[in-house]
């Protein structure tokens, strides 16, 4: 067996699948499947299929293809007085499509005159669209009608309104006539506090082959959760250390609704994941991801930004 066969079986079987499971999603004749996982690609029908059907069943067990391509090299190709043969199941039928093509032009020289009668047709509705009526003006009273009865409120010196005299007998005695009111001062809008300078940040620092590198930004002596979450089948290993070398924190098939958190220290945390899509990775609460199918993530821990930015904010309220 190849090393590009074993690894397309190791992820076949990590997702459950069988070789028949494959062939009904690929379309793929099951001996040729056994062949690309056996290494022998002399069984394939031509040079063109060898690579294309290695890519479909990359693709169908959840494997980068071009990745698993690169990384394998040069696929042999198989000789070339092959004979060749239909290996991919056909959907339709020759005869409909036949059908269908003959009365495809008849349906579009019909369609093309439908549609400019039905521009024609809006486009002179609009003209003949008449302008909407103006809304009637809202009600007003007799009183406001009247501009006699209306009388203005008098106004006291320095901008402030003159308060109306208390009828004689009520509590407290009458007003002092001319009394003004005070205009209310506006309310002071407070400031919106900023951020605090020692949040955890991630960014995305560089790569290093196939491994994306993160930069963990952190105030010094917190704790900076990974959190790992699946909603599908994949193959998860999680590892303290730069590599896959390191302290073994997981290693082992994940199913939906598994969740695992871990603790990133000064050692930095490896992930390797071998179906991305169906697993989240989050650090404090940030969402961390390559973008790849297979993914191969780096967490390096950094003091040194937050304690900077940490001591910049005491200098300035030292000298304030």
């Amino acid at each position: 067996m190849s090393e590009l066969g074993r690894q397309l079986k190791e992820a076949r079987l990590q997702k459950g699948m069988s070789l028949d499971d494959v062939q009904e999603v690929t379309k793929i004749r099951k001996k040729y499947l056994e062949a690309i996982e056996a290494g022998d690609y002399k069984v394939l029908p031509g040079s063109f299929y060898v690579r294309a059907f290695i890519k479909t069943y990359a693709e169908a067990v959840g494997v980068n293809p071009d990745e698993l391509l690169e990384e394998h090299g040069n696929v042999p190709a198989p000789p070339v007085d092959t004979t060749m043969e239909t290996v991919i199941q056909k959907r339709s039928r020759r005869p409909e499509t036949e059908r269908n093509n003959k009365w495809l032009p008849t349906l579009l020289m019909w369609t093309f005159p439908i549609l400019i009668v039905a521009v024609i047709y809006m486009y002179a509705s609009s003209l003949n669209k008449p302008d909407p009526e103006t809304a009637p003006p809202s009600s007003m009273t007799d009183e406001q009608q009247d501009p006699a009865k209306v009388q203005p409120s008098p106004t006291a010196a320095g901008g402030g309104v003159t308060a109306p005299s208390a009828s004689p007998g009520s509590e407290g005695g009458e007003a002092t006539p001319g009394a003004t009111v005070a205009p209310t001062a506006s309310p002071e809008v407070s400031p919106t506090p900023s951020p605090e300078s020692g949040a955890v940040t991630v960014t995305e620092d560089r790569k290093s082959g196939k491994t994306t590198i993160f930069k963990v930004a952190a105030p010094t002596g917190s704790q900076v959760e990974v959190k790992i979450e699946a909603t599908g089948k994949s193959w998860l290993e999680v590892y303290n250390g730069e590599n896959s070398k390191g302290e073994k924190l997981y290693f082992d098939n994940t199913e939906a609704g598994y969740s695992g958190t871990f603790v990133l220290g000064s050692e930095n945390m490896y992930i390797k994941s071998g179906y991305a899509p169906a697993t989240a990775i989050t650090v404090n609460g940030q969402p961390v991801t390559d973008g790849k199918t297979s993914s191969r993530i780096l967490l390096e821990l950094d003091n040194s930004g937050a304690e900077t930015g940490s001591n910049t904010g005491s200098d300035e309220a030292a000298g304030e």
